[in-house]
């Protein structure tokens, strides 16, 4: 009779030890895929994937393409728009691997601040990357791994390792340059304010065949701006 409760005891012990290896299995798997991220920080998701999107095409600042190209699409964006990062994601490739890559237009990124305080920094911190020519590395993975509109996710630690998953070189001079330019992030939301723009993206083009600069507003797709494109050149 009394081997019987030594018996459940043990039972009861092996279950108990087999609960804590499925536990620590699981915990390890966490670890491992929150930390699978590449381009130089761990926290930083889709790196590979902007690394692949704009390989190859040149970068001056916020323009990226070839600096002779014919078309200048320029876009005004908040970093912390949410409608901005959707852009960034679905229309806005077609137009880089094809259009930008081929030459025939290249994108300029000017800030528009609508969401609030903290997208001053945000815009100052892309604008220093694109000091080290890579802006719009900066850019594309800031949209990728944006938080909620002003909830605070926009600290220094965060736009650090947006920065170093950018591949930024310096980040010394990353620091340094992004206290400046917050004057230059005011400037635009200035211009985009003169040009009638309150929402974000907004869009505006330039070219040989455009009447002066074209205001876009908002296209809903990425044919209507590849065809702003052909139009203007």
């Amino acid at each position: 009779m009394s081997a019987e409760p030594e018996r459940r005891q043990r039972l009861l012990q092996m279950a108990a030890g087999a609960a804590f290896l499925v536990l620590a299995v699981v915990l390890v798997l966490i670890v491992v895929n929150s930390s699978g991220g590449s381009g130089g920080d761990a926290n930083i998701d889709e790196a590979a994937e902007v690394n692949r999107l704009l390989a190859g095409i040149p970068q001056d600042g916020m323009v990226l393409g070839d600096p002779k190209a014919p078309v200048e699409l320029i876009e005004f964006g908040d970093l912390q728009c949410p409608v901005c990062a959707g852009y960034a994601k679905e229309l806005l490739p077609p137009i880089i691997e094809k259009q930008v890559m081929n030459g025939e237009a290249k994108l300029d990124f000017r800030n528009l601040v609508i969401i609030g305080e903290e997208s001053v920094p945000a815009g100052a911190a892309a604008l220093a990357a694109g000091e080290q020519g890579r802006g719009w590395n900066y850019l594309e993975l800031f949209y990728r791994n944006q938080g909620a509109e002003r909830s605070g996710y926009v600290t220094d630690e965060f736009m650090e390792a947006v920065a170093k998953a950018a591949g930024v070189k310096s980040l010394t001079k990353w620091n340094q340059d992004r206290k400046q330019l917050a004057g230059e992030v005011e400037k635009t939301t200035a211009e985009a304010g003169k040009l009638g723009f309150n929402a974000t993206p907004s869009f505006a083009v330039e070219g040989p065949g455009a009447k002066g600069l074209e205001l876009l507003g908002t296209p809903e797709s990425t044919s209507a701006l590849e065809e702003a494109i052909v139009e203007a050149r």
